[in-house]
């Protein structure tokens, strides 16, 4: 670390000695953006992270918006976003985006402010218990001390800034929680240096590195998968675009066919897609085929795959060898797990190439699994219809269609992720796709695909249900504000589509008020309300044309496509056996 330089505090207040310290510290330890709502009690840590030359700040009036939009933002970079709040209720609302990046292995760093300990537990305004109130979802929690003027103030505040940074963004990435007590008065005396950093005590080197795994390590697994012909690569959701490439070569090597969830960012792109399968979830419903394409092993990278009929053929496959790669945690919810390596997964994939050595080729399981796709993407699309008819699974196909490379695809939960799944074909086009799959909730999505767009993630584009846009439609304030560009394709069912292909569908007693749950809103008043754009897609031609208009225009665009529940669900299932009929024929 080297010599540290003594600090001068005579022009200089304790919220600027201390405070300002913290946030230097955070601006060189790697946070850029700064995700802010208004507040009394947070007004030192907001008007210094304002007027810091290396934070951009990202002001927010709806604090459930603003965390889900740093989760975004912080999702598409991969770099920590800090996060601010208020005392009370305020920083409450951070708790379900604080969970999502729990889950979802995104980097947070959640600022929260508080009353002085003097002012706790006695009925004083705005004030709640704070501490740990985000539980186990904060990978780290602390109280920070009341802001003194003195040199040691300002070191522990620049090393909790550049631990909570590391901390955030190290394997697995999460959100870390910083409670700041203040006392009045609360401005501060905003006495900046020029370089930030002198007077406020001396900067802190902080690094992490991966574990990586070398070719000799895994010698004895190559071994053992040299016996094995018949094995499967399978990849779930993960953030590194890098292993796209490393994963597919490894592949090629094994000779084993690469189930690519969309999430993985494997099935679409310019690397090696010979390998790729990608309309597992079609085929795998079909239990003579799943059965038939049994494999000796397994291979995981990523989170657990978004599609249920791959879960449950990995769920039936315990006794054979699963190999589950991750770089910190244990992502295995059916307990199929039979090896675990914990390492770098791009290091993982290079290192077991080189010591597999040889490549294999031609072999007879990848040769079913690929026909089987092939027949099972044919299917999907005779079922989807090439006339004009739109509806909720020739979104995707279409997608595919007319998203230019370097777009991104952000998918709502519930439906659309599914359907992006199983009928967005793999493709040459470098197309990345995001969603909110660490608890999988339907909140918060627009606000996270904005925060995306903040980050530079290309032309962005979020397929939502209409129930998941109804949730979030404060987020939308965000691109007025921000002058931000996106589309939105809407997909209108009048309630929560998903529902339909449940059991509880059996039960029309219960059923539209329990789980259909029409709310019979017009969503062009809502963006009206909020200056966005829109219109109303009614057939496929149309459809594509307005994406690509949007894509092409400045500013945000809804595209709303209407539909109906039941015949959804009654496509999806013709879609089903017609692949069914192609793969075991």
């Amino acid at each position: 670390m080297g010599a540290q330089p003594a600090i001068t505090v005579a022009a200089e207040n304790a919220l600027d000695i201390s405070v300002g310290a913290f946030v230097d510290e955070l601006a060189r330890s790697g946070v850029r953006e700064a995700c802010v709502c208004p507040g009394s009690r947070s007004t030192p840590i907001a008007m210094l992270l304002h007027d810091h030359p290396g934070i951009r700040v990202w002001m927010h009036l709806d604090e459930r918006s603003a965390s889900y939009f740093a989760l975004g933002m912080a999702k598409a970079s991969r770099r920590p976003v800090a996060l601010l709040a208020t005392s009370g209720t305020a920083a409450a609302n951070f708790a379900p985006a604080v969970a999502e990046a729990r889950y979802g292995r995104v980097p947070l760093v959640v600022l929260t402010a508080d009353r002085p300990p003097e002012l706790r537990e006695l009925g004083a305004p705005q004030t709640i218990d704070q501490s740990r109130m985000y539980g186990s979802h904060a990978k780290w929690w602390l109280e920070m001390p009341l802001p003194e003027a003195s040199e040691g103030s300002a070191r522990h505040a620049r090393m909790v800034a550049a631990r909570a940074a590391i901390t955030a963004s190290e394997a697995p990435a999460g959100p870390v929680h910083l409670n700041f007590p203040f006392r009045e008065p609360l401005i501060p005396a905003l006495n900046h240096p020029s370089s930030w950093g002198v007077e406020r005590g001396g900067a802190i080197a902080a690094r992490s590195t991966p574990r990586r795994i070398t070719p000799a390590e895994l010698e004895p697994l190559a071994q053992e998968l040299r016996r094995w012909a018949d094995g499967i690569i399978v990849c779930g959701p993960q953030d590194d675009p890098s292993l796209a490439a490393a994963v597919a070569e490894l592949a090629s090597a094994l000779g084993y066919p690469l189930l690519a969830d969309p999430l993985s960012l494997a099935r679409c792109g310019p690397h090696d897609r010979s390998l790729v399968v990608d309309a597992y979830d079609a085929f795998l419903r079909d239990p003579g085929t799943a059965d038939r394409l049994r494999p000796s092993v397994v291979l995981r990278f990523g989170a657990l795959p978004t599609s249920k009929p791959l879960f449950e053929f990995l769920r039936r496959l315990r006794g054979a060898p699963q190999m589950i790669i991750d770089e910190a945690e244990w992502p295995d919810p059916i307990h199929a797990g039979t090896d675990v390596y914990h390492t770098n997964p791009v290091s993982f994939c290079r290192s077991l190439r080189s010591a597999f050595g040889e490549p294999r080729h031609d072999t007879a399981s990848v040769s079913a699994w690929m026909s089987r796709s092939m027949q099972a993407r044919a299917a999907i699309e005779a079922g989807i219809g090439a006339g004009d008819d739109l509806n909720e699974p020739a979104v995707f196909a279409d997608l595919a269609r007319v998203l230019p490379g370097g777009a991104t695809l952000y998918a709502g939960n519930s439906m659309p992720v599914r359907d992006l799944d199983t009928f967005f074909p793999g493709g040459p086009a470098e197309v990345r796709f995001l969603a909110n799959r660490g608890a999988n909730g339907i909140d918060g999505v627009v606000s996270s695909a904005l925060g995306a767009s903040a980050a530079g993630a290309g032309p962005l584009v979020l397929v939502i249900g209409d129930l998941s846009f109804y949730h979030d439609m404060n987020g939308l304030l965000a691109a007025k504000r921000h002058n931000l560009s996106a589309t939105i394709v809407l997909i209108n069912n009048d309630g929560g589509g998903i529902f339909s292909f449940l059991p509880q569908a059996e039960h029309p007693a219960q059923f539209e008020e329990l789980f259909g749950t029409p709310h019979g809103l017009e969503f062009r008043a809502a963006c009206e309300l909020y200056g966005i754009g829109y219109e109303r897609a009614p057939n496929r031609v149309q459809f594509r044309a307005a994406v690509t208009r949007s894509i092409g225009s400045p500013g945000v665009q809804v595209i709303e496509v209407r539909t109906e529940r039941r015949s959804n669900v009654e496509l999806h299932r013709a879609v089903w056996r017609g692949v069914a009929e192609a793969v075991s024929g």
